[in-house]
């Protein structure tokens, strides 16, 4: 942490951003790729499951209302792609695959901890702002 009082991390306080900020350099920034990763409608909650255990494909979708086969298909892919989510096929019949989180989805869960934990702390907060009058 910074010694200063505002919290922020040395790291992000003491980077230098371009002014302007050229969209270019934005739309390449590791931080925004990330965030746009685990932004989406399903990938937080996905990796939060995953972090609890390994699931079936069938149990995963039983488990998330709301959430079509073809979402999670199309998530679990985009998590695997990135390294996150390790996809396991069992020679059963029919075959049986299994999601797990892989060593680099699991450091993935202190991070989004601590946003969890901030957010849960500071949305009444934030709830109360939004609803002042512009």
């Amino acid at each position: 942490m910074s010694t200063g009082d505002t919290g922020v991390s040395a790291s992000l306080h003491d980077h230098r951003l371009p002014m302007p900020v050229p969209v270019g350099e934005y739309d390449r920034c590791p931080v925004t790729d990330v965030l746009r990763r685990v932004s989406d409608k399903w990938t937080l909650l996905l990796i939060t499951l995953l972090g609890r255990h390994p699931y079936r494909f069938n149990e995963l979708h039983r488990t998330v209302e709301g959430l079509s086969p073809r979402m999670l298909t199309r998530t679990l892919r985009a998590l695997e792609s990135d390294g996150l989510v390790e996809r396991e096929v069992f020679p059963t019949l029919p075959p049986s695959v299994e999601y797990r989180l892989t060593p680099l989805g699991v450091s993935l869960l202190e991070p989004l901890s601590a946003l969890a934990g901030w957010a849960v702390a500071h949305h009444a907060e934030i709830v109360a702002v939004r609803q002042r009058p512009a």
